[in-house]
């Protein structure tokens, strides 16, 4: 008996060439629509998939292969019963389904985009066509990605069939497919209507392919960046490399952190990350004052360090970055000059995210542990600076809330525990991920050196005890800003008054883990 293959495809790439090998190894061809179309314009024979129903598309095209004709050809088991069935009612077998769905992604990522027409672009035939062939994969074969074309066409001519393992790995693709393309509707449906639980009994996370990693964090570890279905706005997943080596799985982490702490800044500022944390971040006149103080921070760990600015890097800047060796460097756009200056050196990824808006994607956080993983709201609520309470004394002048303000900004994306000394609108001193907060401390006193004098302090949790407070005085430290909510907070209180330290209290924590 020939055998029957039926191709319905949106994306419509190579689909030509595959039916002229269907059509040349003996195939007869069933389509629809717009591929039936492209088929028989290039001269290969095949068959419309009314005259295989005896039944017209409908509703406008939203019924054409909802049909027993169809399914019953595509879910039959080469069983005598099951093939006698077909025979009785003169349904032909289908043994090869090749379908890819209706571009939904592609609709609602246009601007203009409606929900009427979002709707109208959910396919319900290709699915189901998609699931009945994964399903009966013991006989049928089904293809729903053209990259794999060339192997059925190649498997077909030496072996005569697609074997049982082939088709069971194209059904678990296919449903993979399907399970993808459900995603999308249902992530932007729920968006459209704010409908459904954040935190449901089943949460699927959904993630396409950007690239491999040649490794992850270490040589010995495999590694893959996805971007989650629905992300759009300024984030790493988003941003277009223009320049560089390929990104390491390292480098995805660290062009993330320089990113989302760079973006609390409306004024033009700088941050340079080291192994998550930043070891320069700067608020400047413009965006080369502001890197070149970001870099001084701690000009030895910037080495080899991710950079994220928030303004268009201009030749001026592109000049002083220049001037050491950094991975990486992610912001808004590059000036033309720029780009001349920094493609000079072949190694540097440089890394393109659009204007900052409002519309950055952040989504829920996802940690993995050994088993599961954890999803929590990010930390990017907007905090208002005149909630926070004077808790001693001595009141801070609006020079130092404004320094204060910048220092809380930066230990939000520091590791805890968390301490930074800021001053100038500049980080000095940055203590990070000890197991003792005095210790963080006493690292970003040391870093901070005597500029510390005079300058401001930020901890991303509450104090435990006096000895961060009487060691910050020691280093000259004038005020101070922490979460409170200790049961020793009035001895710190203390601390402070005992050492002329203004302290605010914000009452919200930032630890990071």
């Amino acid at each position: 008996m020939k055998k029957r293959a039926i191709i319905s495809v949106s994306d419509k790439t190579g689909v030509v060439d595959f039916a002229r090998e269907l059509a040349a190894l003996g195939y007869e061809i069933v389509s629809t629509g717009g591929t039936f179309k492209t088929i028989q314009e290039a001269g290969i024979p095949a068959t419309y998939v009314t005259e295989v129903t005896g039944f017209p598309e409908i509703l406008g095209g939203r019924v054409k292969t909802l049909h027993p004709f169809v399914h019953g050809g595509i879910l039959a088991m080469r069983t005598p019963e099951h093939l006698s069935q077909l025979d009785d009612l003169s349904i032909v077998p289908i043994d090869l389904v090749v379908v890819n769905l209706y571009p939904f992604r592609a609709t609602i990522a246009r601007p203009d985009v409606t929900l009427a027409d979002a709707i109208e672009n959910i396919d319900i035939g290709g699915p189901t066509m998609v699931r009945a062939a994964a399903k009966n994969n013991k006989y049928v074969a089904i293809v729903v990605n053209p990259e794999r074309y060339g192997m059925v066409i190649d498997m077909l001519k030496t072996q005569g069939e697609i074997d049982e393992k082939t088709r069971l790995e194209l059904a678990a693709e296919a449903f993979t497919h399907t399970a993808e393309y459900d995603s999308f509707i249902s992530n932007y449906l729920k968006e459209q209507t704010g409908f459904g639980e954040k935190f449901p009994e089943t949460a699927i996370l959904a993630g396409e392919k950007i690239q491999d990693m040649r490794y992850g964090e270490n040589p010995h570890q495999g590694a893959a960046f996805y971007r989650s279905l629905g992300a759009k706005g300024v984030c790493v997943a988003t941003a277009k490399q223009l320049h560089g080596k390929e990104l390491s799985y390292n480098n995805i982490v660290d062009l993330n952190a320089a990113l989302e702490l760079v973006k609390e800044f409306t004024q033009p500022a700088a941050v340079v990350i080291k192994h998550t944390n930043p070891c320069g971040t700067s608020i400047g006149t413009d965006i080369c004052d502001a890197y070149k103080k970001a870099y001084a921070c701690d000009s030895v760990s910037a080495f080899g360090g991710i950079v994220g600015v928030n303004r268009m890097v201009d030749a001026a800047t592109a000049t002083e970055m220049s001037k050491t060796f950094l991975e990486a460097v992610i912001a808004p756009s590059f000036a033309p000059e720029a780009l001349e200056i920094l493609t000079k050196k072949a190694n540097i990824r440089l890394l393109e995210t659009g204007e900052f808006s409002g519309n950055s994607y952040n989504g829920l956080d996802v940690k993995r542990v050994n088993g599961g993983f954890l999803l929590q709201d990010a930390d990017n609520e907007a905090e208002d600076s005149t909630t926070w309470q004077v808790v001693t004394d001595i009141q801070p002048t609006p020079e130092q809330m404004e320094e204060l303000g910048f220092a809380w900004r930066v230990v939000k994306h520091v590791k805890s525990n968390a301490i930074v000394v800021a001053k100038d609108k500049q980080a000095i001193g940055v203590g990070a991920g000890q197991m003792n907060r005095v210790g963080s401390a006493n690292i970003a006193f040391a870093q901070a050196g005597e500029k510390a004098n005079g300058a401001v302090l930020a901890s991303d949790a509450f104090f435990p005890f006096r000895d961060t407070i009487d060691q910050a005085a020691k280093a000259g430290i004038k005020a101070i800003v922490q979460p409170g909510g200790s049961i020793r907070d009035e001895e710190s209180i203390q601390a402070a008054n005992e050492h002329g330290i203004a302290m605010i209290f914000t009452g919200t924590r930032h630890f990071r883990h």
